[in-house]
């Protein structure tokens, strides 16, 4: 009929010609775009991503193209869970093993103003994969690690959100939980409370401000106020002349800088006379809004006042610049060493390098950070505790595959991503095995545990008196969680050591302050030992 159609030109065509030609057309113009696609494969970021202005953005299990310096690990994590799917759908030997989905939800590329460096999803990354693996080497279900890229700037969380809400429908290997949620920002609490809205547990590794808050979000890390109250028994034990000095970031849509700076105010700001006497700046973090780390006017203050104790309520990534500016000022005729305290999950390496401690001795100066971690915990003579030493083990083996950086461990990102990829297994593992309690039924008669089931598990109270009956043995401590609306899902026992660079003595150690910890309650006496 077609031939006949094309040859009938001495006649108008009429509609039914017409649709034969058009979708004819559209056949044909579809073959090409399904073969141009089969020829050009998946693209930059496979089959289950999508780019957005540069960023690949979405779910997936596989490897994707993403900034050079991760690939290799995201392609060690698809390894793992190409392995896990099969375990499960088609054995190599033995029976089959179930398996859940974790996502890590972050960034995957970074720009000079991304609120993670390269460097901190490299080893954010690396501690998740090894808690993926720790998880995967005993029984119970197996753990895929999905992975979820946002945006560098955290502002596409929705298409991922959407997705992930799917994925925890499934009820062959449903998704039970999310982790990775990097930093404090408007668009992080938003995607927080979103997650919360489709009741999926989500655990924060890194999130300190102590404002970021939702019914369904767990963090393992201290936040602001518990920071500060390390703080405050460090400066107990070490008042110097109270002669302080306030530098903050001016950047409104930065929820931590802000949530730092009311901390400061509210715990040092009467005995350091915080209110007459700070500067403020406008960090690298976030969109232009002009030139940022301008430090000249709170640096010429500090030397002109003699300032002995300096807050920094500003993220690690501008603190160099200011300890550089510092430095051209010289000790300025303090005849004391100026402290410059700062809270963060640990000592970023820039911090520490060659150039920056110079700095801080031509200034005078010395770093005081409280930390979710310290570095004497892995660099000590003494024996790392159990729970440690195994994520030493698990690390060890992808450092030595993968290029880390130096100081890999210094920062806590890979501690803590670690641990709360753990909380979330931990508490799969303790469902699984109560729901299939006996084990006596075949692989795939076996219930999986969902995202309700792990977050009942969660919110079982984890300390009771002066006992720890599930608490996470985590690489950062042991440490544990109240129950629903207590604490705000903040957690309680986490060990938040003073640290000093260069060093001098740490928190616990003689002479200095006391090893503070998040206590329940403000009570000194309610953790176990």
């Amino acid at each position: 009929m077609l031939f006949r159609l094309f040859r009938r030109h001495p006649r108008e065509w009429g509609p039914l010609e017409w649709l034969a030609v058009v979708g004819l057309g559209a056949l044909v113009a579809g073959a090409i775009t399904v073969a141009v696609n089969v020829v050009q494969g998946p693209g930059r970021c496979g089959d289950d991503l999508r780019e957005i202005d540069g960023d690949c953005v979405g779910v997936t299990a596989e490897a994707f193209e993403a900034d050079p310096g991760i690939e290799s690990l995201i392609g060690a994590v698809a390894d793992e869970n190409e392995r896990v799917r099969r375990d499960w759908e088609d054995p190599p030997s033995g029976p089959k093993i179930p398996y859940v989905r974790i996502a890590l939800m972050m960034p995957f590329t970074a720009d000079d103003h991304s609120a993670m460096t390269v460097d901190m999803i490299r080893r954010g990354l690396a501690g998740a994969l090894a808690a993926q693996r720790q998880a995967n080497r005993f029984g119970g279900p197996q753990y895929q690690l999905l992975l979820a890229p946002d945006g560098r700037n955290l502002d596409r969380w929705e298409p991922v959100v959407d997705r992930l809400a799917e994925l925890a429908e499934d009820t062959r290997a449903p998704l039970v939980g999310v982790t990775g949620i990097p930093s404090s920002t408007p668009e992080t609490r938003r995607a927080i409370a979103a997650l919360s809205k489709h009741s999926i547990p989500t655990v924060g590794p890194v999130i300190t401000a102590a404002n970021m808050n939702s019914p369904y979000f767990f963090k393992t890390s201290p936040n602001n106020d518990q920071f500060a109250r390390a703080l405050g028994l460090y400066l107990d034990k070490k008042p110097a002349g109270h002669r302080g000095f306030l530098v903050w970031d001016n950047r409104g849509e930065d929820v931590y800088s802000q949530n730092l700076r009311s901390v400061f105010e509210r715990h040092f700001g009467t005995a350091y006379d915080l209110t007459n006497h700070n500067s403020n700046f406008t960090g690298t973090s976030g969109t232009d809004k002009g030139i940022p780390q301008r430090f000249t006017d709170a640096v010429q203050k500090i030397c002109n006042e003699k300032s002995d104790t300096v807050f920094f309520a500003g993220r690690d990534q501008d603190l160099p610049a200011f300890m550089e500016r510092m430095a051209q000022e010289g000790s300025c005729g303090r005849t004391t060493t100026l402290r410059i305290l700062k809270v963060g999950i640990g000592l970023e390496p820039t911090l520490t390098a060659d150039a920056p401690t110079r700095w801080l001795d031509e200034a005078r100066a010395t770093i005081v950070d409280a930390s979710s971690v310290d570095p004497a915990w892995w660099a000590g003579k003494s024996n790392p505790k159990k729970a440690l030493g195994r994520f030493l083990d698990r690390f060890e083996e992808i450092r030595k595959r993968h290029k880390l950086g130096g100081k890999p461990l210094d920062d806590g990102y890979a501690v803590m991503y670690h641990d709360a990829f753990a909380l979330l297994a931990g508490a799969v593992d303790r469902t699984f095995a109560e729901i299939n309690e006996g084990g006596e039924k075949a692989p795939e008669a076996m219930s999986i545990p969902t995202k309700d089931d792990v977050y009942n598990t969660l919110i079982i109270p984890s300390i009771a008196g002066d006992s720890c009956s599930s608490c996470l043995v985590g690489a950062g401590g042991t440490y544990g969680f109240e129950g629903p609306g207590k604490n705000d899902q903040w957690a309680v026992c986490k060990p938040v050591p003073v640290v000093e660079y260069p060093s001098s003595a740490r928190s616990g150690a003689p002479g200095a302050a006391a090893l503070y910890r998040t206590y329940r309650s403000g009570s000194k006496s309610a953790c176990p030992s």
